[in-house]
């Protein structure tokens, strides 16, 4: 490359390099990666690019084309990736947030407000002000230590979120009873997608993330503390992080492939996302048998249920929520391609 051309001529060169290395999407993601060598976006971005391409950028420019064309996951490179509106910081650590993802969140809020239509009174919520004062030490997106042992309950309670997410459609109600808030866990976390958006969209609920990996959970409280959410991490197997305790709402996007399967996954996601949060074992079913075996730590089965999956495994985890026997409807949910994507199981 040279360094007299202009940003559309570094543009058009890029995106048939990265083509000429079979990478999808070439041209969305030379713009991606343009953007942000040159710190652009949106208008700014197309206003510069008659203009000569900085020679100080250059270097830069090339290392990102260079890691793209090896099958980098641009998100990695970028270090960031946008979910239901708001950004999060991605690492190899944890799985890159997929926009199907986004409707299980849309699809769990709108349950939980049909199932919770009554939300904190004025006089309920200045009644339990001191309640949701933190502890010392607490805080957005921290991960519990030792020191968690002292209180008298976990679910130590704690400030609403101040994000910037709009309320969730319906008002998302933020108790179970009108006496206490309602409490939702994301199990298998990763980058925090899911509990954060949770937390921003419905700030009145105490919201809670498992993952069994402790690189993840730092990835996730990091996000928390970056958008101002009040999520409470946990690290451990699955629901064990919960035993004992009670859950209103779990919401999960687990691994899911078959472990056979994933020899023949896109290099990107194959050789870059970690595959812990890919494989599902044998069938890609592990993680959701072991969720419904797991349901007895739990004070009680939660009321909603979530579930992330993938192609053709959403009448096996339909079934696997009927054979529990805890919840009255079970809702298949197809994303924006038509594929059935989310399962939810609803107790009324």
């Amino acid at each position: 490359m040279t360094t007299k051309q202009s940003i559309r001529e570094a543009f058009a060169e890029a995106s048939s390099f990265l083509a000429a290395h079979e990478v999808m999407e070439p041209q969305r993601n030379a713009q991606l990666l343009l953007e942000h060598v040159l710190g652009l976006s949106g208008a700014a971005y197309y206003m510069a690019l008659p203009d000569p391409f900085p020679d100080e950028r250059q270097k830069a420019w090339e290392e990102v084309i260079s890691r793209k064309a090896a099958g980098e996951p641009a998100q990695y490179i970028i270090g960031e990736q946008e979910f239901y509106g708001i950004p999060f910081q991605v690492t190899p650590a944890v799985l890159i947030p997929r926009p199907e993802t986004e409707l299980l969140v849309e699809a769990v809020l709108q349950q939980a407000s049909r199932l919770w239509p009554q939300g904190a009174s004025a006089t309920e919520r200045a009644a339990s002000a001191a309640e949701h004062e933190p502890p010392q030490g607490q805080g957005a997106g921290r991960v519990p230590g030792p020191a968690d042992a002292e209180l008298p309950d976990r679910e130590a309670a704690r400030p609403a979120a101040q994000g910037r997410a709009a309320a969730a459609p319906g008002g998302a109600a933020g108790t179970a009873d009108g006496l206490r808030p309602l409490v939702a866990a994301d199990i298998g976390t990763g980058s925090g997608a899911i509990a954060v958006t949770l937390a921003l969209h419905a700030p009145r609920w105490r919201v809670y993330a498992s993952d069994i990996s402790a690189d993840a959970l730092r990835v996730a409280a990091r996000n928390a503390e970056a958008n101002g959410a009040q999520v409470t991490f946990e690290e451990g197997n699955l629901l064990e992080p919960f035993a004992g305790r009670r859950v209103d709402i779990l919401v999960s996007n687990p691994p899911y492939i078959p472990a056979a399967d994933i020899p023949g996954l896109q290099p990107e996601v194959r050789d870059h996302e970690p595959r812990t949060a890919l494989d599902g074992g044998a069938d890609g079913l592990a993680p959701y048998r072991i969720m419904m075996q797991q349901l007895p730590l739990l004070q009680e089965p939660p009321r909603l249920i979530g579930f992330e999956l993938g192609i053709g495994q959403a009448g096996e985890v339909a079934d696997l929520l009927r054979q529990a026997g805890h919840w009255d409807e079970i809702m298949i949910i197809p994303d924006l391609a038509g594929i059935d994507r989310h399962v939810l199981g609803v107790r009324r």
